[in-house]
């Protein structure tokens, strides 16, 4: 339990230990622990009973069946949702609103994975049997349906994949305000083309936007 706090310490400026007891992740954990043990047994009822029971108190929806690592972490965590069949590996961190889920009605492996170390921002959407790479991140609000490299930024609706150069940045730190943005880039490079003819360029990132 005081490692289960410190790695929280190290992923939230907010907490302090005296606090912690009162961090509703803590109990959605305690509670998944206890409910998925009892699913793996094959007791029937009991498991999804724990499970509603914990999400009316924290807000955090954990399917019993959902497999969790070791140092997983839900910052605020209220509407948070993780499906039947998702693998989260170790010092996993995931922000309020996140959504783990499928994206129809198949059976089977229909959730993601989540390898170590991977953040997963605000309100992002994360579906299907797709696998989120070691240390990769997820911006706010993305939209991820296919897989995704180690040591890579997400971002957009649907989801784009960002190269990070390789870097292994450490767990838990994601920038929100200064994710790429792909799709700007990419008006930017066709802009510079354009401007061959033109013999003008301003980049749209830099031009001025009317006064409402």
């Amino acid at each position: 339990m005081f490692k289960y706090f410190h790695s929280i310490l190290d992923r939230d400026p907010a907490a302090r230990w005296w606090e912690l007891p009162l961090y509703p992740c803590v109990y959605a954990m305690f509670y998944h622990r206890l409910a998925h043990a009892l699913w793996v047994a094959k007791i029937p009822f009991i498991p999804r009973l724990i499970s509603q029971v914990s999400r009316s108190l924290t807000g955090i929806e954990i399917h019993p069946g959902a497999r969790i690592g070791r140092y997983f972490f839900i910052d605020h965590g209220m509407g948070t949702v993780i499906g039947e069949t998702c693998e989260i590996g170790d010092n996993v961190t995931l922000f309020q609103q996140v959504t783990l889920g499928g994206t129809g009605k198949e059976k089977g492996k229909r959730h993601p994975t989540l390898r170590d170390h991977v953040v997963v921002a605000t309100g992002a959407k994360v579906l299907g049997n797709i696998t989120l790479g070691e240390y990769s991140k997820v911006g706010a609000n993305a939209v991820v349906l296919t897989d995704v490299p180690p040591h890579s930024t997400v971002v957009g609706v649907p989801g784009r994949i960002v190269r990070l150069r390789g870097s292994k940045d450490a767990a838990g730190e994601l920038d929100h305000n200064k994710l790429p943005d792909p799709l700007m880039r990419r008006l930017e490079h066709l802009e510079r083309e354009l401007a061959k003819y033109s013999g003008s360029y301003v980049p749209t990132s830099k031009k001025k936007q009317p006064k409402s």
